[in-house]
């Protein structure tokens, strides 16, 4: 009997069997394991401020207008955008150069002309760069530099002119204006122009044209907190590999940041300024002027590290060198420690070789108005100075002296006037003053 139904009972067994197994494989082929959602990894966000552009960077710090029988200036933020924003509808034509080899004597007497508005840069700007401001129609702009430009407006019946002059150089370019509006024009040149206050022109022989105010002046004295703008955001922003650098405490006040290609940013933590170095990319080569200043805009750029307001104020071509100063208010911050007050760079052969800057941002606290003496208080102390040769200045002008106070982490910005004498600014200190020491020292 149990033999007869044997085959039977296996032949079953095998249906369950091979039914279980179809089952287990639809089961395995259909289910869904219940992961936890996996943490997407965050990228670095290396934009620490906002990009600027070229007319933010590269802007005048001074306006001179000559009248017939009148001279008037200012520093005056708003009024110079407004100059600045009219200037930009322009269009330039027939830029050509009148002379290449200008005394400053020869300077002197072209920015001395009455009917027209003087804007003094404190760099040398190529105009190959300045073409992003002031539009030039040319194929071919030149790769030179200017310090000050002339809008010329003595031919009434005429476009008005401007000039692009290098007293360091002696070159001398102008280009005829081509307006769209003329009637925009003399309101917001001509009329802007002739808001400004009094000044005096300075007669000193062939000395470079100079001009100071008449009355005493009002300028805003800043106190500050310091906010930190945390370096790791540089560290991400500067090394190719963040994620391998080291970090070293090799001094009290000093931070080391290395990495495996030779690349080293050193924090210090007292004054909140940084140094990074790329060795491999030092460079020998004098540098292309307009190239130059772009390259280090654009590196700037490339990170956000426009932290305040720095603007273009030196290059020298040769060290491939350009500096960026800290303005406010439309004045430039002087400082006696290097990098406080500015962003240094070195370009190397294709990227950034040395940079050198401060990792803080200015939080205002506290402003009060401070007056100081007359352009013209300040002339005759200074020519009564037996320290200097009075001829030698070549721009007298005001500005902020930056103190840092330690202790309570205060940045506090002293209004003072300012000496220029070969490239070199100068703080004026009264007789009298309560800092003592030198009357003049190099900034």
């Amino acid at each position: 009997m149990g033999l007869k139904y044997i085959e039977t009972i296996k032949s079953i067994i095998l249906l369950l069997l091979v039914l279980l197994s179809v089952m287990f494989t639809f089961t395995i082929w259909t289910f869904t394991p219940n992961y936890e959602p996996m943490e997407q990894l965050q990228t670095v966000d290396i934009s620490i401020a906002e990009k600027k552009t070229i007319d933010e960077i590269i802007k005048p710090y001074k306006v001179i207008t000559n009248l017939k029988d009148q001279v008037l200036g200012s520093v005056d933020s708003g009024k110079i955008n407004t100059i600045l924003s009219e200037m930009g509808t322009w269009n330039l034509t027939n830029l050509q150069r009148v002379n290449q080899d200008m005394t400053k004597l020869d300077i002197s007497q072209v920015l001395r002309q009455p009917s027209q508005m003087i804007l003094y840069f404190q760099g040398e700007v190529p105009i190959l760069v300045y073409d992003n401001v002031l539009l030039i129609d040319d194929t071919s702009i030149p790769e030179d530099t200017f310090n000050r430009l002339v809008i010329d407006w003595s031919q009434s019946t005429q476009l008005p002119t401007v000039h692009f002059l290098s007293e360091t150089s002696g070159i001398h370019y102008q280009a005829q204006v081509s307006l769209p509006n003329r009637s925009s024009f003399l309101r917001n040149i001509v009329d802007v122009g002739q808001s400004f206050a009094e000044y005096a022109e300075i007669d000193r022989g062939n000395a470079p044209f100079l001009a100071v105010s008449k009355d005493p002046v009002t300028i805003k004295r800043y106190t500050y907190y310091q906010e930190e703008v945390n370096p790791i955001q540089f560290r991400n922003a500067l090394f190719s590999d963040p994620s391998a650098v080291r970090r070293n405490q090799t001094d009290t006040n000093i931070e080391e940041y290395v990495d495996d290609h030779r690349a080293r940013m050193d924090v210090n933590t007292k004054n909140k300024t940084l140094t990074y170095v790329m060795p491999v990319a030092e460079s020998q080569e004098i540098a292309i002027p307009s190239e130059l200043l772009v390259n280090t805009i654009d590196f700037i750029n490339e990170h956000g590290g426009w932290t305040d307001d720095f603007r273009y104020a030196y290059m020298n071509p040769i060290s491939r060198y350009v500096k960026f100063q800290l303005y406010v208010d439309g004045l430039p911050v002087y400082s006696d420690q290097s990098g406080t007050n500015e962003i240094i760079e070195y370009w190397g052969e294709s990227q950034i070789y040395k940079y050198i800057r401060p990792y803080y941002k200015l939080v205002n606290f506290e402003t009060v108005d401070e007056e100081l003496p007359s352009g013209l208080d300040v002339v005759e102390a200074l020519k009564e100075s037996d320290e200097l040769d009075f001829d030698l200045i070549d721009e007298i002008s005001t500005g902020y002296y930056l103190i840092h106070d330690e202790n309570s982490r205060l940045l506090i910005l002293q209004p003072c006037w300012y000496y220029l004498i070969k490239d070199n600014w100068f703080r004026f200190i009264p007789d009298g003053s309560s800092e003592g020491g030198d009357r003049v020292g190099l900034e």
